[in-house]
Parts: C-alpha cells; structure tokens; sequence
C-alpha cells in the first residue's frame, strides 16, 4: 500500500484553530523565555550599585547564563530530534523558569552566576524546539509569517521584563523581578495541552494513529487509510555530521557565522544599553524606556520581516534588516531629539532581534525535518557565543571610557559582517537546489 507524505497536507493545509493553538503556546513559552533573558539588562544598575561590581565584572557575570544557553542549545537542540520536541519544551521551561525563581534569593555573584547558568540551560534549549515545532505544522505559503509571530513572543518578554523594572526595582528592588518567574510555571500544563508533539517524531517512532489524528486536525478531507511517512524523516540521521552532507557546508558555515554577529549585538545592546543611556545622563526610567523601545522594535520588525519573506525569500529580508539595523545603531551615539533616539532604538530592535528571528526561520526552512532541531541548536549554540562576547565587550568598552560614539560603532560593525554571511548563504543555497534538481532529472 502507497505511503501517505504528510508534509505535503501540511504546506497545503488552511489555518486553522490547531495552526492558532501551536502558535498561542510557543509564543507564550517564548515570552518567558525572552524575559528571561533580558532580566538581567533591567537589574544591572542595581546589581551593580549593590555588589560593587566594575563593568567588566558585571560583563563577565552576564556570560554565566550566556554560557548556559550555548550549552543548553547544543544539548537540548539534538535531544529534542530523539526523544521529541514538545518533551524537550517542557524539561526547558522547567528548567529555567525554576532557576530564576531562585535566582532571587542569590546573596553572592558566584551565587547569582550559577544559577544564571542553570536558567541558560533551559533557555538555550526551549528555543530550537519551539522554533522546530511550529515549522513543521505551518502551512509553506505563510510559514516565514507564522514563525515570525510566534517568535515574536521573545520580543514581548524582553518588553514586559523593561515595563515591570520600571515598576518593580523602585519599590521592590532587583529580587522581586526573579520572584516573578514562579508565575508562568502555574501555566505550563495549560500550556502543553496546547502542544502537540512532532508528526514525522511520532512518524519514527512508530505511533501511526498518533500522527493521523494530529494530520486529521489540519486537514479538511479524509486522509486515507495507507501509512503514512514523512519523506524527509528518512533521510537523514539526527546527527551534526549530517549538518555538513548533502551540499550544506557553506549555508551551515555562513548561518553560523550570522548568529555569532546578531546574538553579540542583542546581547550587548539588551545588557549595556540602560547603562549606557544612564551614562548619558538619562534617569533609570528613562533608560528602561529605551529597553523597552528596543524589544518592541524587534517584535513588530519580526512581524513584518516574516510577512516581507513569504513574499520576497528569507535571506533577502535579513540582508536589510541587518543593514538597517546597523545603520541605526551607529546613529544612536549622536545623542539626537528624544523623538529620534527612540525612533532609532525601535528600528535597532527590528534590525537585531527582529533579524534573530528571521534567521531562526532560515535555519529551520534550510535543514529537513530529521535533524532540524540539530541544526537550530547548533546554529544557536554558535549565537551564544557571539551572545557571550556581546556583554563582555560592552564591559570592556566602558571600562576604556571612549566616546559614547564609538561604542556604537563597535556594536554595529557586526552587522555589516552578517551581510555578507547572509549573502554568501544565498548563493550557497542556490547552488544546493540546483544540484538537488539535477540530482534528481538524473
């Protein structure tokens, strides 16, 4: 009996309330995931006001969940092609929303760094797997979009992180933003019901009716009664050697390399820039303010930049977002009209962690379903070090008490080399298809 390829009635399937509900619960994930992440950006003045710490000191404590979440990406970005992505999802979010809870009780930095690192672990690891998941189940005519959206969760978790420091270090100091993160675990099973596992896992794993009844909600007509496969899940192993078959060396390489670029400059700009601003001589409000003008800009650019590459291609859409977010960050050491530097901030925030997003898309569009997880860990445990560098930098660059200008500039030079990654991808990737297609004209 003919097999029954499922990837085909998922590009060509209708949105439809399982679409929504994949979508709703990654994005929720994400937010806490992103307020994570940019907690420790918003507590910086504090920790540093109360520890006595330099800055390159406080550089050096943001590596410790940087760190965590290479290795968590590296980790849980594999584990989550052999035992699936939505139990990697849950161990993730366990995992790291624990860690900051108990983040608040830290009375030492080696104390807070280490559970900083922990914290990494499960945000490194969420990521890969809820970008995978909803790959997989959008439709192809909107999948950049859907992507994007759902990504976009992480943008609102680093504005939601800025809107309650401005409301809670005044009056509760820095612990309370931690003590926060208890909340979002009385929402995981919720959560989860949402979320169903991977098709072409359950595919592998043998659990026929399992992956039907999913397939049954996307699609409108019967599906048949043949068995179904997933064509791309055979042919490769989960594995990342198989990152480098199949004329894929060059696009691993540049996408690596883009990563490295984007995640140094969010990380700097998500740590440094309320310090830098109130260097500047802006008040904390102020400077949590231009945080929070920073993440909006990446999840409205997220959203536009995943409507633009469902009509013009991924790659391109990235080459201008890093162009253009390079050209704002420069700008933004002039000191300009309040109105501007806001302005200049939002589209900062598109052009960096809007072009996170849309590069987690091209990895996920690049890679086959059976080592996809693989490849977005790897991709991401490459950022994580760009992500570790970023802070570090930062610290390095006001320890050396250089013009307000040139710290910009340092923070935007890698996104004129991301161009050229990008570009270098495109071509790559032209190429594969093409060999692909006479591969199989042969």
């Amino acid at each position: 009996m003919q097999g029954i390829d499922i990837s085909r009635h998922i590009d060509e399937s209708r949105f439809g309330s399982l679409h929504l509900k994949i979508i709703i619960a990654c994005a929720i994930l994400l937010i806490v995931d992103g307020y994570d992440v940019f907690i420790y950006g918003v507590v910086l003045p504090q920790l540093m006001d109360q520890w006595q710490l330099t800055a390159p000191q406080a550089g050096s404590l943001a590596s410790w969940a940087l760190f965590g979440m290479m290795s968590g990406a590296l980790f849980f970005g594999p584990l989550g092609d052999r035992i699936g992505r939505k139990t990697c999802i849950a161990i993730c979010f366990v995992l790291f929303s624990t860690a900051t809870f108990v983040n608040g009780f830290a009375t030492t930095p080696t104390m807070f760094g280490a559970l900083r690192f922990l914290a990494g672990l499960g945000c490194g690891g969420l990521m890969p797997n809820a970008v995978a998941l909803t790959n997989e189940y959008a439709p192809k005519r909107m999948r950049s979009t859907l992507v994007a959206l759902m990504f976009s969760g992480y943008a609102v978790g680093g504005m939601v992180a800025a809107g309650l420091g401005i409301w809670l270090l005044p009056l509760f100091g820095w612990q309370a933003m931690f003590f926060a993160a208890a909340v979002p675990l009385l929402l995981l099973p919720l959560v989860l019901r949402g979320l169903p596992e991977s098709a072409g896992f359950l595919i592998r794993k043998g659990e026929q009716a399992k992956a039907r009844a999913i397939l049954q909600r996307l699609s409108t007509q019967p599906i048949g009664d043949g068995p179904l496969v997933y064509q791309e899940a055979t042919s490769d192993r989960a594995s990342v050697a198989e990152l480098f078959r199949h004329n894929r060396t060059v696009g691993t390489l540049s996408m690596w390399l883009c990563f490295f670029c984007c995640l140094l400059m969010v990380y700097a700009l998500g740590s440094w820039l309320p310090q830098l601003m109130r260097s500047a001589g802006y008040s904390l409000g102020s400077s949590l303010s231009f945080l929070l003008a920073l993440n909006f800009g990446g999840m409205f650019g997220a959203i536009v930049g995943g409507r633009l590459a469902d009509r013009f291609g991924l790659p391109r859409v990235v080459m201008a977002y890093f162009l253009l977010g390079a050209a704002c960050i420069t700008l933004l050491g002039l000191n300009g009209p309040m109105p501007i530097l806001y302005l200049l901030i939002f589209i900062a925030g598109a052009g960096t962690t809007g072009t996170q997003i849309l590069l987690y898309a091209s990895v996920a569009e690049f890679y086959s379903l059976s080592v996809r997880s693989t490849g977005l860990g790897w991709a991401s445990g490459m950022g994580r070090v760009g992500a570790i560098v970023g802070p570090m930098l930062g610290g390095l660059l006001l320890a050396a008490q250089l013009p307000m200008a040139l710290n910009f500039v340092a923070f935007a030079i890698p996104g004129l080399v991301s161009v050229l990654a990008t570009a270098v991808f495109m071509m790559s990737r032209r190429q594969q298809v093409a060999q692909d297609n006479y591969a199989l004209a042969a």
